[in-house]
Protein backbone atom coordinates (compact mmCIF):
# COMPACT_ATOMS: atom_id res chain seq x y z
CA UNK A 1 0.00 0.00 0.00
CA UNK A 2 2.78 2.43 0.91
CA UNK A 3 4.64 1.69 -2.37
CA UNK A 4 1.55 2.33 -4.43
CA UNK A 5 0.98 5.71 -2.72
CA UNK A 6 4.57 6.78 -3.44
CA UNK A 7 4.20 6.02 -7.18
CA UNK A 8 0.98 7.99 -7.50
CA UNK A 9 2.53 10.90 -5.70
CA UNK A 10 5.58 10.89 -8.02
CA UNK A 11 3.34 10.78 -11.09
CA UNK A 12 1.34 13.76 -9.92
CA UNK A 13 4.51 15.77 -9.20
CA UNK A 14 6.02 15.05 -12.64
CA UNK A 15 2.81 15.95 -14.44
CA UNK A 16 2.57 19.29 -12.60
CA UNK A 17 6.25 20.01 -13.41
CA UNK A 18 5.68 19.29 -17.15
CA UNK A 19 2.66 21.59 -17.28
CA UNK A 20 4.64 24.36 -15.59
CA UNK A 21 7.48 23.98 -18.12
CA UNK A 22 5.00 24.11 -20.97
CA UNK A 23 3.45 27.27 -19.69
CA UNK A 24 6.84 28.92 -19.32
CA UNK A 25 7.89 27.88 -22.89
CA UNK A 26 4.59 29.09 -24.40
CA UNK A 27 4.87 32.41 -22.67
CA UNK A 28 8.42 32.89 -23.93
CA UNK A 29 7.28 32.11 -27.49
CA UNK A 30 4.48 34.63 -27.28
CA UNK A 31 6.91 37.21 -25.92
CA UNK A 32 9.26 36.63 -28.81
CA UNK A 33 6.47 36.85 -31.40
CA UNK A 34 5.49 40.28 -30.20
CA UNK A 35 9.01 41.48 -29.61
CA UNK A 36 10.53 44.11 -31.91
CA UNK A 37 13.47 41.88 -32.78
CA UNK A 38 11.36 39.13 -34.39
CA UNK A 39 9.16 41.65 -36.15
CA UNK A 40 12.27 43.30 -37.62
CA UNK A 41 13.65 39.95 -38.77
CA UNK A 42 10.42 38.91 -40.48
CA UNK A 43 9.93 42.39 -41.98
CA UNK A 44 13.45 42.43 -43.37
CA UNK A 45 12.95 39.02 -44.98
CA UNK A 46 9.62 40.05 -46.50
CA UNK A 47 11.18 43.26 -47.85
CA UNK A 48 13.94 41.29 -49.56
CA UNK A 49 11.38 38.91 -51.07
CA UNK A 50 9.32 41.89 -52.30
CA UNK A 51 12.36 43.44 -53.95
CA UNK A 52 13.12 40.13 -55.63
CA UNK A 53 9.58 39.82 -56.96
CA UNK A 54 9.68 43.42 -58.24
CA UNK A 55 13.00 42.75 -59.99
CA UNK A 56 11.59 39.60 -61.60
CA UNK A 57 8.56 41.51 -62.85
CA UNK A 58 10.84 44.21 -64.27
CA UNK A 59 12.98 41.64 -66.05
CA UNK A 60 9.87 40.00 -67.43
CA UNK A 61 8.60 43.33 -68.77
CA UNK A 62 11.94 44.17 -70.36
CA UNK A 63 12.07 40.84 -72.24
CA UNK A 64 8.54 41.42 -73.54
CA UNK A 65 9.54 44.85 -74.80
CA UNK A 66 12.61 43.39 -76.41
CA UNK A 67 10.49 40.75 -78.13
CA UNK A 68 8.06 43.39 -79.42
CA UNK A 69 10.94 45.54 -80.61
CA UNK A 70 12.48 42.64 -82.47
CA UNK A 71 9.16 41.76 -84.13
CA UNK A 72 8.78 45.33 -85.44
CA UNK A 73 11.95 45.00 -87.48
CA UNK A 74 10.31 42.35 -89.67
CA UNK A 75 11.02 41.21 -93.23
CA UNK A 76 9.11 44.15 -94.72
CA UNK A 77 11.21 46.66 -92.80
CA UNK A 78 14.44 44.97 -93.86
CA UNK A 79 13.30 44.74 -97.50
CA UNK A 80 12.35 48.41 -97.54
CA UNK A 81 15.65 49.55 -96.05
CA UNK A 82 17.49 47.46 -98.64
CA UNK A 83 15.81 48.94 -101.72
CA UNK A 84 14.92 52.49 -100.58
CA UNK A 85 18.35 54.04 -101.35
CA UNK A 86 17.88 53.02 -105.01
CA UNK A 87 14.41 54.55 -105.49
CA UNK A 88 14.31 57.94 -107.21
CA UNK A 89 11.75 60.59 -108.00
CA UNK A 90 11.53 61.87 -111.57
CA UNK A 91 10.30 65.36 -112.44
CA UNK A 92 9.48 65.72 -116.13
CA UNK A 93 8.75 68.86 -118.11
CA UNK A 94 6.50 67.76 -120.95
CA UNK A 95 5.36 69.59 -124.07
CA UNK A 96 1.66 69.18 -124.76
CA UNK A 97 -0.40 70.27 -127.74
CA UNK A 98 -3.28 72.52 -126.70
CA UNK A 99 -6.34 71.84 -128.81
CA UNK A 100 -7.87 74.97 -130.28
CA UNK A 101 -11.58 74.89 -129.37
CA UNK A 102 -12.48 76.35 -132.77
CA UNK A 103 -10.29 74.04 -134.86
CA UNK A 104 -12.38 72.19 -137.43
CA UNK A 105 -15.31 74.56 -137.02
CA UNK A 106 -16.62 75.26 -140.54
CA UNK A 107 -17.91 78.71 -139.58
CA UNK A 108 -14.55 79.96 -138.27
CA UNK A 109 -12.63 78.20 -141.03
CA UNK A 110 -14.77 79.97 -143.64
CA UNK A 111 -14.05 83.45 -142.26
CA UNK A 112 -10.54 83.03 -140.90
CA UNK A 113 -9.18 80.01 -142.77
CA UNK A 114 -7.92 76.82 -141.10
CA UNK A 115 -4.32 78.05 -141.17
CA UNK A 116 -5.16 81.03 -138.95
CA UNK A 117 -5.76 78.67 -136.03
CA UNK A 118 -2.35 77.03 -135.58
CA UNK A 119 -1.65 74.48 -132.89
CA UNK A 120 -0.52 75.82 -129.56
CA UNK A 121 1.81 74.19 -127.07
CA UNK A 122 2.29 74.40 -123.34
CA UNK A 123 4.80 73.07 -120.84
CA UNK A 124 3.53 71.04 -117.91
CA UNK A 125 5.35 69.32 -115.08
CA UNK A 126 4.65 65.71 -114.16
CA UNK A 127 6.19 63.39 -111.62
CA UNK A 128 6.99 59.71 -111.56
CA UNK A 129 9.34 57.24 -109.96
CA UNK A 130 12.16 54.94 -110.96
CA UNK A 131 14.99 52.88 -109.53
CA UNK A 132 18.71 52.63 -110.13
CA UNK A 133 19.87 49.48 -111.96
CA UNK A 134 23.62 50.21 -112.27
CA UNK A 135 26.22 52.07 -110.24
CA UNK A 136 26.91 54.43 -113.17
CA UNK A 137 23.42 55.91 -112.90
CA UNK A 138 21.18 53.92 -115.27
CA UNK A 139 17.58 54.16 -114.06
CA UNK A 140 14.55 52.12 -115.09
CA UNK A 141 11.06 53.63 -115.25
CA UNK A 142 7.87 53.62 -117.33
CA UNK A 143 7.76 55.06 -120.82
CA UNK A 144 4.61 57.01 -119.99
CA UNK A 145 6.51 58.79 -117.20
CA UNK A 146 9.00 60.36 -119.62
CA UNK A 147 6.82 60.57 -122.72
CA UNK A 148 7.22 63.88 -124.60
CA UNK A 149 9.80 65.05 -122.07
CA UNK A 150 11.71 68.20 -122.97
CA UNK A 151 13.65 68.08 -119.71
CA UNK A 152 13.81 65.87 -116.66
CA UNK A 153 15.36 65.83 -113.21
CA UNK A 154 16.19 62.91 -110.98
CA UNK A 155 15.78 63.28 -107.22
CA UNK A 156 17.65 60.87 -104.95
CA UNK A 157 16.66 59.91 -101.39
CA UNK A 158 19.68 61.76 -99.96
CA UNK A 159 18.21 65.04 -101.27
CA UNK A 160 20.51 65.44 -104.28
CA UNK A 161 19.01 66.41 -107.63
CA UNK A 162 20.68 65.92 -111.01
CA UNK A 163 19.73 66.31 -114.66
CA UNK A 164 18.49 63.18 -116.33
CA UNK A 165 18.80 62.05 -119.92
CA UNK A 166 16.67 59.56 -121.83
CA UNK A 167 18.78 56.61 -122.96
CA UNK A 168 16.00 54.78 -124.78
CA UNK A 169 12.30 53.97 -124.68
CA UNK A 170 10.08 51.09 -125.73
CA UNK A 171 6.52 52.27 -126.12
CA UNK A 172 5.00 48.82 -126.63
CA UNK A 173 6.25 47.47 -123.30
CA UNK A 174 5.95 50.86 -121.50
CA UNK A 175 9.59 50.78 -120.37
CA UNK A 176 12.24 53.50 -120.47
CA UNK A 177 15.82 53.86 -119.31
CA UNK A 178 17.23 57.23 -118.26
CA UNK A 179 20.67 58.13 -117.00
CA UNK A 180 21.87 60.35 -114.17
CA UNK A 181 25.50 61.30 -114.50
CA UNK A 182 27.92 62.76 -112.01
CA UNK A 183 28.05 60.23 -109.23
CA UNK A 184 28.27 56.65 -108.08
CA UNK A 185 24.90 55.21 -107.22
CA UNK A 186 23.43 52.23 -105.38
CA UNK A 187 21.65 49.81 -107.72
CA UNK A 188 18.63 47.87 -106.55
CA UNK A 189 18.82 44.10 -106.24
CA UNK A 190 16.78 42.55 -109.06
CA UNK A 191 14.84 39.36 -108.41
CA UNK A 192 13.31 36.68 -110.62
CA UNK A 193 9.69 37.45 -111.50
CA UNK A 194 9.21 33.90 -112.81
CA UNK A 195 9.47 32.70 -109.21
CA UNK A 196 6.79 34.98 -107.77
CA UNK A 197 4.18 33.31 -105.60
CA UNK A 198 0.52 34.28 -105.36
CA UNK A 199 -0.11 35.39 -101.78
CA UNK A 200 3.47 36.40 -100.91
CA UNK A 201 4.23 39.89 -99.60
CA UNK A 202 4.67 42.68 -102.15
CA UNK A 203 5.99 46.16 -101.37
CA UNK A 204 5.43 49.15 -103.67
CA UNK A 205 7.75 52.15 -103.43
CA UNK A 206 7.49 55.52 -105.15
CA UNK A 207 7.32 59.28 -104.77
CA UNK A 208 3.69 60.48 -104.88
CA UNK A 209 4.48 63.69 -102.90
CA UNK A 210 7.65 64.74 -104.69
CA UNK A 211 6.31 68.15 -105.71
CA UNK A 212 4.38 68.81 -102.51
CA UNK A 213 6.87 68.23 -99.71
CA UNK A 214 10.60 68.80 -99.61
CA UNK A 215 11.41 65.14 -99.08
CA UNK A 216 12.61 62.82 -101.83
CA UNK A 217 12.51 59.67 -99.70
CA UNK A 218 10.07 57.11 -101.11
CA UNK A 219 6.65 56.21 -99.76
CA UNK A 220 6.03 52.55 -98.95
CA UNK A 221 2.79 50.58 -99.34
CA UNK A 222 2.37 46.89 -98.60
CA UNK A 223 0.13 44.13 -99.92
CA UNK A 224 0.36 40.71 -101.49
CA UNK A 225 0.70 39.36 -104.98
CA UNK A 226 -2.92 38.85 -105.94
CA UNK A 227 -2.45 37.16 -109.32
CA UNK A 228 0.13 36.46 -112.03
CA UNK A 229 0.17 36.53 -115.83
CA UNK A 230 -2.65 39.02 -116.29
CA UNK A 231 -3.07 39.90 -119.98
CA UNK A 232 -4.78 43.04 -121.28
CA UNK A 233 -5.88 44.17 -124.70
CA UNK A 234 -3.48 46.69 -126.28
CA UNK A 235 -4.17 50.29 -125.31
CA UNK A 236 -2.63 53.30 -127.07
CA UNK A 237 0.08 51.10 -128.55
CA UNK A 238 1.04 49.50 -125.21
CA UNK A 239 0.87 45.74 -124.62
CA UNK A 240 0.46 44.86 -120.97
CA UNK A 241 1.02 41.09 -120.99
CA UNK A 242 1.92 38.68 -118.20
CA UNK A 243 1.39 41.40 -115.57
CA UNK A 244 1.80 40.97 -111.82
CA UNK A 245 -1.33 41.99 -109.89
CA UNK A 246 -0.97 43.38 -106.37
CA UNK A 247 -3.20 45.03 -103.78
CA UNK A 248 -0.36 47.24 -102.54
CA UNK A 249 -1.51 50.79 -103.30
CA UNK A 250 0.03 52.29 -106.43
CA UNK A 251 -0.74 55.99 -106.20
CA UNK A 252 -0.22 58.86 -108.62
CA UNK A 253 3.52 59.46 -108.89
CA UNK A 254 4.37 55.82 -108.10
CA UNK A 255 4.47 54.79 -111.77
CA UNK A 256 7.91 53.52 -112.67
CA UNK A 257 8.80 52.66 -109.08
CA UNK A 258 9.74 49.15 -107.97
CA UNK A 259 7.50 46.38 -106.72
CA UNK A 260 9.61 44.42 -104.24
CA UNK A 261 9.37 41.04 -102.53
CA UNK A 262 10.06 40.42 -98.84
CA UNK A 263 13.76 39.87 -99.57
CA UNK A 264 14.15 43.40 -100.95
CA UNK A 265 14.43 42.22 -104.58
CA UNK A 266 12.67 44.11 -107.37
CA UNK A 267 10.15 41.82 -109.06
CA UNK A 268 8.28 44.38 -111.16
CA UNK A 269 7.76 47.97 -112.29
CA UNK A 270 4.60 49.61 -110.92
CA UNK A 271 2.67 50.67 -114.03
CA UNK A 272 -1.06 51.22 -113.70
CA UNK A 273 -4.12 50.63 -111.55
CA UNK A 274 -7.74 49.64 -112.08
CA UNK A 275 -10.02 52.21 -110.45
CA UNK A 276 -13.43 50.73 -111.18
CA UNK A 277 -14.81 53.83 -112.90
CA UNK A 278 -13.71 57.02 -114.63
CA UNK A 279 -14.99 59.04 -111.66
CA UNK A 280 -12.53 57.36 -109.30
CA UNK A 281 -8.84 58.10 -109.85
CA UNK A 282 -7.40 56.57 -106.67
CA UNK A 283 -6.27 53.08 -105.80
CA UNK A 284 -8.84 50.46 -104.84
CA UNK A 285 -6.26 47.74 -104.31
CA UNK A 286 -5.96 46.52 -107.89
CA UNK A 287 -2.58 47.46 -109.31
CA UNK A 288 -0.33 45.96 -111.96
CA UNK A 289 3.41 45.74 -112.45
CA UNK A 290 5.55 44.77 -115.44
CA UNK A 291 7.59 41.63 -114.60
CA UNK A 292 11.23 42.50 -113.95
CA UNK A 293 12.53 39.65 -116.13
CA UNK A 294 11.01 41.29 -119.19
CA UNK A 295 12.02 44.76 -118.05
CA UNK A 296 15.67 43.70 -117.67
CA UNK A 297 15.84 42.41 -121.22
CA UNK A 298 14.21 45.55 -122.59
CA UNK A 299 16.62 47.70 -120.56
CA UNK A 300 19.62 45.86 -121.96
CA UNK A 301 18.32 46.48 -125.48
CA UNK A 302 17.78 50.18 -124.80
CA UNK A 303 21.21 50.63 -123.22
CA UNK A 304 23.00 48.72 -126.00
CA UNK A 305 21.07 49.98 -129.04
CA UNK A 306 19.17 53.08 -127.93
CA UNK A 307 15.88 51.45 -128.87
CA UNK A 308 14.30 48.04 -129.02
CA UNK A 309 15.22 46.29 -132.25
CA UNK A 310 12.09 45.01 -134.01
CA UNK A 311 12.13 41.26 -134.63
CA UNK A 312 11.59 39.85 -138.11
CA UNK A 313 9.93 36.56 -139.00
CA UNK A 314 9.15 37.10 -142.68
CA UNK A 315 5.73 35.57 -142.06
CA UNK A 316 2.43 37.25 -142.97
CA UNK A 317 -0.75 35.99 -141.30
CA UNK A 318 -4.45 36.67 -141.13
CA UNK A 319 -7.18 35.69 -138.70
CA UNK A 320 -9.24 32.58 -139.39
CA UNK A 321 -12.96 32.84 -140.00
CA UNK A 322 -15.43 30.11 -140.94
CA UNK A 323 -14.89 30.57 -144.66
CA UNK A 324 -11.10 30.29 -144.36
CA UNK A 325 -11.38 27.34 -141.97
CA UNK A 326 -13.69 25.52 -144.38
CA UNK A 327 -11.34 26.12 -147.31
CA UNK A 328 -8.44 24.72 -145.27
CA UNK A 329 -10.53 21.82 -144.00
CA UNK A 330 -9.69 23.11 -140.52
CA UNK A 331 -12.29 22.24 -137.92
CA UNK A 332 -11.64 25.22 -135.68
CA UNK A 333 -11.77 29.00 -135.92
CA UNK A 334 -8.92 29.60 -133.47
CA UNK A 335 -5.44 30.48 -134.65
CA UNK A 336 -4.01 32.41 -137.60
CA UNK A 337 -3.29 31.20 -141.10
CA UNK A 338 -0.01 31.93 -142.85
CA UNK A 339 -0.70 33.77 -146.11
CA UNK A 340 2.90 34.50 -147.06
CA UNK A 341 6.49 33.59 -146.26
CA UNK A 342 9.33 35.73 -147.60
CA UNK A 343 12.27 33.92 -149.17
CA UNK A 344 15.44 33.74 -147.06
CA UNK A 345 13.51 34.87 -144.00
CA UNK A 346 13.44 33.26 -140.55
CA UNK A 347 10.05 31.80 -141.45
CA UNK A 348 11.42 30.20 -144.59
CA UNK A 349 14.37 28.81 -142.62
CA UNK A 350 11.93 27.31 -140.09
CA UNK A 351 10.11 25.46 -142.87
CA UNK A 352 6.63 26.92 -142.37
CA UNK A 353 4.45 27.28 -145.47
CA UNK A 354 1.58 29.27 -146.86
CA UNK A 355 -1.67 27.69 -145.63
CA UNK A 356 -0.22 26.48 -142.32
CA UNK A 357 -2.31 27.39 -139.30
CA UNK A 358 -0.30 28.67 -136.33
CA UNK A 359 -1.89 27.11 -133.27
CA UNK A 360 0.75 27.47 -130.54
CA UNK A 361 3.99 29.34 -129.96
CA UNK A 362 6.11 28.31 -126.97
CA UNK A 363 3.11 26.50 -125.44
CA UNK A 364 1.00 29.64 -125.67
CA UNK A 365 -2.24 29.23 -127.62
CA UNK A 366 -2.62 31.72 -130.45
CA UNK A 367 -6.25 32.72 -130.90
CA UNK A 368 -5.82 35.68 -133.26
CA UNK A 369 -3.23 38.04 -134.75
CA UNK A 370 -3.59 40.26 -131.67
CA UNK A 371 -2.13 37.41 -129.61
CA UNK A 372 0.95 37.40 -131.83
CA UNK A 373 1.65 41.07 -131.13
CA UNK A 374 1.43 40.48 -127.39
CA UNK A 375 3.48 37.29 -127.66
CA UNK A 376 6.54 39.01 -129.12
CA UNK A 377 6.72 41.46 -126.19
CA UNK A 378 8.81 38.82 -124.39
CA UNK A 379 11.04 37.87 -127.32
CA UNK A 380 14.04 39.59 -128.83
CA UNK A 381 16.47 39.37 -131.72
CA UNK A 382 18.25 35.97 -131.88
CA UNK A 383 15.70 34.28 -129.59
CA UNK A 384 14.37 30.88 -130.69
CA UNK A 385 10.62 30.34 -130.67
CA UNK A 386 9.02 26.88 -130.71
CA UNK A 387 6.09 26.99 -133.10
CA UNK A 388 3.33 24.44 -133.78
CA UNK A 389 1.38 24.62 -137.02
CA UNK A 390 -1.49 22.56 -138.35
CA UNK A 391 -0.76 21.30 -141.88
CA UNK A 392 -3.23 19.00 -143.63
CA UNK A 393 -4.77 18.10 -140.31
CA UNK A 394 -1.49 17.16 -138.68
CA UNK A 395 0.62 19.05 -136.14
CA UNK A 396 4.07 20.06 -137.35
CA UNK A 397 6.69 21.44 -134.96
CA UNK A 398 9.27 24.01 -136.04
CA UNK A 399 11.89 26.32 -134.55
CA UNK A 400 11.74 29.97 -135.54
CA UNK A 401 14.94 31.97 -134.94
CA UNK A 402 14.07 35.66 -134.73
CA UNK A 403 16.22 38.13 -136.63
CA UNK A 404 16.44 41.90 -136.69
CA UNK A 405 14.10 43.53 -139.15
CA UNK A 406 16.04 44.46 -142.31
CA UNK A 407 16.65 48.18 -142.33
CA UNK A 408 15.90 48.36 -146.05
CA UNK A 409 12.37 47.00 -145.53
CA UNK A 410 9.40 48.75 -144.03
CA UNK A 411 7.97 47.25 -140.90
Amino acid sequence: MNGRRVSVTALIVSTVAAMAAGLLAGGEAIRLIYSDDLINVIGSRMAREGELLSELEKMRGDSSLRAVGNSRANAIVHATSRVAPSVVGIVVTQIQVVQNPYAGDNFFDFFFGPNLNPQRYRSIENIGSGFVISDDGMIMTNYHVVKNASRLYVNFPDGSRVDGKIVGVDEKSDIAVISAKGGKYTPAALGNSDRCLIGEWSIALGNPFLNFINDARPTVTVGVISALNRNFAPSEGVYYQGMIQTDASINSGNSGGPLVNSMGEVIGINSFIYTGSAANTGSIGIGFAIPINRAQRVARELISHGSRRPVWTGITVQDINRTVASALNYKNSEGVVIVGVKPQSPGAAAGVRQGDVIHKMCDRTIMSSADLDGFFIDYFVDDTVDINVIRNGKTVAAELVLKEYPKSNKK
